[in-house]
């Protein structure tokens, strides 16, 4: 997750003002969390919720299915009687993304994302919010079904669009794959069966243009990892190539975190952006994680 996180810091400055070099200084006084981390944040905070609730374990408490109280308490907190989550991780992400939402009113949400924080419906978008918000699922699930499932869950609030659930499900499997020691033959096999990833960088660098949509988007993130060096050239490639620098880079720097591990210099850097909440809840996702892959 924090490499996502470090993704958004460093594009922040970038979103409007595109570079096409990889020579910038990485981390600036007037950079910060945007949107991408808040909302990455919120999803931590929804599977914690989930995963700290009900009476199974696990997958079996992350996918169990939402109750009549909770139902009822959802639909009477938005007026919406229309609103129909399934399951109780659908619940905690409207929750939560609402929260967090009305937490950090002032961050550069989408037009269509900003009036869903008012009325949770989901919108049919195919944004690239949604892959950039999901990295944590791919730390909590244990194999590809399981990732599937929940990046579909915490998706199809929102972007319920077919394009916005593939373009969330092909970043958390490549996460998936990177964590579980894949190589990145392995993992491109993977990704060309959601996308063509024929690129070249020279190409993208003169002609790629903001581009806010997953299909826009995840495959040159895809592309970008794939030819990375280390997890500090992921980020800045992302950036050289210009279009949407902070939600590109948020979503090649999730990736790059899982495959490469995250310098500790650049880690403790980015975790001073964060103020006390956003600290927090990064802190307790951490010690979940280690505590489920210690089970």
């Amino acid at each position: 997750m924090l490499g996502a996180i470090i993704g958004d810091i460093v594009g922040s400055i970038y979103e409007f003002d595109n570079i096409n070099t990889k020579n910038f200084e990485f981390f600036q006084d007037n950079m910060g969390l945007t949107d991408d981390s808040v909302m990455t944040l919120a999803v931590a905070r929804a599977l914690m919720d989930t995963l700290e609730t009900g009476n199974e374990s696990g997958f079996k408490n992350l996918s169990r299915k939402i109750s009549e109280e909770k139902l009822k308490f959802i639909r009477d907190k938005f007026n919406a009687d229309d609103l129909n989550p399934k399951t109780e991780l659908e619940a905690n992400a409207i929750l939560r993304m609402v929260e967090f939402g009305n937490k950090y009113p002032y961050m550069s949400y989408g037009n269509r994302f900003r009036y869903w924080l008012e009325d949770p419906i989901p919108y049919n978008s195919f944004g690239n919010g949604s892959a950039m918000r999901v990295s944590p699922v791919a730390y909590v699930a244990k194999n590809l079904e399981e990732v599937k499932f929940l990046s579909r869950e915490v998706t199809k609030v929102s972007h319920n669009h077919e394009e916005g659930i593939k373009g969330a499900e092909a970043t958390a499997v490549a996460i998936f794959m990177a964590r579980n020691k894949c190589s990145k033959e392995e993992i491109k096999a993977e990704m060309e069966k959601y996308y063509s990833l024929d690129f070249k960088y020279e190409d993208l660098v003169r002609n790629y243009g903001f581009d806010e949509t997953c299909q826009g988007t995840v495959p040159e993130a895809l592309y970008i990892f794939l030819e990375s060096k280390d997890f500090e050239d992921a980020i800045r490639t992302a950036i050289s190539i210009g279009g949407d620098s902070d939600t590109l880079a948020a979503i090649v720097g999730s990736i790059a975190e899982a495959y490469y591990t995250i310098p500790e210099e650049i880690a403790k850097k980015a975790l001073s952006y964060m103020d006390s909440y956003e600290r927090k809840i990064y802190d307790e996702f951490e010690k979940l994680i280690i505590k489920e892959e210690n089970k």
